[in-house]
Parts: C-alpha cells; sequence; structure tokens
C-alpha cells in the first residue's frame, strides 16, 4: 500500500486522524509546519505523537511566515477570543483564523506526496470549524482535489493524489469517542491556543475540547488552568 501524509498539529484532531490512518494499514509520512504560531507546545506534541506511533517519517517544515500573517495565533499583541468575553458573540471568522493556513499547507503536503508516491493526504478539518473557517469545509477540499486534478503532473496523467479528511463531518463528541476508541494518547495532545503550562480552559479551542470530551463522556486527561 502506499503512503499517506497525514498533516499532523500534534491536537487532538490531527493525532485522531493519524491513528485512523495507522489502523487501516497505510505506511504514514507526519507532516508538522512551525509557522510561526504564537507557543510551539503543539509541534512537542506532535514529536511525541508521531514517537508514540513509531513514525518512520516525521518531517516538520519551518516557515517563517507568523510575523506576516493578521491571526491571533500568530501575532502574540492580538486578543486570543474565548466563550467569557464581554464583547458578545465571534464574527462569523474569528481572529485566530490563520489566512490561507490550509491552501499552503496541502500545497506542500501534496508536493511531498507526489515527490515520494503517497497516494493520499490526510488533513483532519471538522464540521466545528465549518462556521468560521474558510478552509475546513467540504466545498474547500472539494476545490482544492479540482485543483490538484488540473495542476499537477499526477493530476493530468488521471493518477492525483486524493485529499482525505475522514472527520470533515464529525463533531468534536465524535472525534473524542473515536480517538477514545483507536487509543490515541490523548495526554500528550495539546489543543489550547495559549500554550502555558497547562491549557488555559477558555480559549475557544479549549473550550470546544472539552465541550466535546462532556458530550462523549469521557474524561479529557490534559491538565487545565479552569475548565471553562
Amino acid at each position: 500500500m502506499a503512503p499517506a501524509v497525514v498533516l499532523l498539529s500534534g491536537g487532538l484532531d490531527s493525532s485522531t486522524a493519524l491513528a485512523r490512518t495507522i489502523e487501516r494499514g497505510c505506511e504514514v509520512i507526519a507532516l508538522t509546519f512551525s509557522y510561526g504560531q504564537r507557543h510551539s507546545k503543539e509541534l512537542r506534541s506532535a514529536r511525541r505523537i508521531a514517537d508514540h506511533y513509531g513514525v518512520q517519517r516525521h518531517i516538520t517544515v519551518d516557515l517563517d511566515i507568523g510575523k506576516y500573517m493578521d491571526s491571533s495565533l500568530t501575532q502574540p499583541s492580538m486578543h486570543l477570543p474565548t466563550g467569557v468575553d464581554s464583547e458578545g458573540e465571534h464574527p462569523s471568522i474569528p481572529n485566530t483564523y490563520v489566512p490561507a493556513r490550509n491552501i499552503i499547507f496541502i500545497s506542500i503536503a501534496a508536493a511531498i506526496a507526489e515527490s515520494v508516491g503517497a497516494d493520499k493526504i490526510v488533513i483532519a478539518v471538522n464540521s466545528v470549524d465549518f462556521s468560521g473557517y474558510p478552509d475546513c469545509t467540504p466545498r474547500f477540499i472539494d476545490a482544492y482535489q479540482n485543483m490538484l486534478e488540473v495542476g499537477t503532473r499526477r493530476g493530468v496523467d488521471g493518477k492525483a493524489v486524493l485529499i482525505d479528511a475522514p472527520l470533515l463531518e464529525m463533531s468534536k463528541a465524535a472525534i473524542v469517542r473515536e480517538a477514545v476508541r483507536l487509543g490515541v494518547p490523548l495526554d500528550l495532545t495539546w489543543s489550547c491556543y495559549a500554550g502555558g503550562d497547562k491549557a488555559c480552559g477558555i480559549c475557544d479551542s479549549c473550550r470546544l475540547r472539552l465541550k466535546g470530551f462532556s458530550e462523549a463522556g469521557a474524561e479529557d486527561p490534559v491538565e487545565y488552568e479552569r475548565r471553562g
């Protein structure tokens, strides 16, 4: 079986997608990006997850572009939104959106996949992000697949690399249940936007994660400063 390039951030979703890909018998090439995010905890988690699964090829691509991106995930001076803000509801696209991030990531993954003969790229976008991030929707995945079919050598040869988004229509609770079923080492994952010694528990990512664990009836082993 041809290998799969799995985008691995070190978070709950990508770690679950990695475990699911391995369960299906694929050799995996884990691909992690250091793009100037405001902390490195997720990078350490990605390394620990890859080591846990004995991934032979874990590529970390250093992209020094965060300082040019208008996002609270790359600009420490920007406010991280939380569910307890007094400002009211978040805008439809929150400031945690990193401009064109998945376009950049999938492009690099596609170049690697085509070069090493991988048949697919696995990316852990899911339904939780539909309302906020335009690059986490079925429409985006379909459009990008069409681009690979016309913009790569394998594509014009009729053998385009497939974008596999196995969590695309799963809720966070469903992802948690799948992670538990797969035996993902959840204590090694990191989802918090803030990147402190403990997960903050109040940023949007922490709150979504905690809500998912609660709805799944599972205990999150990660330590939190507070839980919601």
